[in-house]
């Protein structure tokens, strides 16, 4: 993981944001000339990132996430934020649903070292960010690997979460419209989220700011149904009529936490 990935992950993510985003408007965003942005643009097109279009480019047609890799990357300063407050929240001695992507990888770092937990995941990076504490007991959703996010989505998934009940669920998003959908980018990702928020007392979404506005196609759930909302700043003032209706407890710094009233 190096500057270059970060660069590439950035340009995509603000391509599958904007939509259609001329060469001129890229290098002026990004501060690159336009020869460099086309070559760019060239190399990520033909990698199947990006769609090129007359004078510019879109997103690619199947809606799909960023890699892995390079999510991980992205905003990590934001994530680790976001991972601390939740690594703060979340006692010894409680039981997790855990969920898949890049924040709640974090936020299983941010908790290697708590004890006498027990983790129920369908993530693989999240079981192994755990691995190392024998302090913590960790489950894993049987079914086929995604093998591109090393998790596992789809009934295997559903099906696992269902048997337990749980102190936290802690789980991302793809976006949050302004009304307050949450978004995801395949109905297995939102069948599971929805059976994770199903079986636990306390339901905390871990999303950073770029994740608001953010166009994804998957709907699924509200985010006045989660009790908590993680994030490294408090969302524009356009989604707080959705976060109040919910009396959803939003923790953002400097101190943690906005009661949404």
């Amino acid at each position: 993981m190096n500057a270059s990935y970060e660069r590439d992950g950035q340009l995509v993510e603000f391509v599958q944001s904007n939509g259609y985003v001329s060469i001129e408007d890229l290098s002026r965003s990004f501060g690159l000339s336009p020869q460099s942005i086309r070559r760019l643009v060239n190399r990520l097109s033909d990698q199947g990132k990006l769609k090129r279009s007359h004078g510019g480019v879109s997103p690619p047609t199947d809606g799909a996430n960023l890699e892995y890799r390079t999510r991980q990357v992205l905003r990590l300063a934001e994530k680790k934020l976001i991972a601390a407050a939740v690594a703060r929240f979340v006692p010894n001695g409680a039981s997790l649903f855990i969920g898949l992507g890049t924040t709640p990888e974090c936020v299983a770092v941010a908790l290697a070292d708590h004890s006498d937990l027990r983790v129920f995941t369908n993530s693989l990076n999240v079981a192994a960010a755990l691995s190392a504490n024998p302090g913590v007991e960790i489950a894993i959703a049987g079914g086929l690997l995604r093998r591109r996010d090393r998790d596992v989505i789809g009934s295997g998934a559903v099906a696992f979460f269902r048997r337990y009940k749980v102190d936290f669920s802690i789980f991302g998003v793809g976006g949050v419209d302004p009304d307050g959908m949450l978004l995801d980018f395949d109905e297995g990702e939102v069948e599971a989220r929805e059976a994770m928020v199903e079986g636990s007392r306390n339901s905390l979404l871990v999303a950073d700011h770029t994740k608001f506005g953010r166009s994804v196609p998957v709907r699924g759930g509200k985010i006045g149904e989660v009790d908590h909302l993680f994030t490294d700043r408090l969302p524009p003032a356009e989604f707080m009529p959705a976060i109040r209706k919910g009396d959803v407890q939003v923790h953002h710094p400097p101190d943690d936490r906005v009661t949404a009233a």
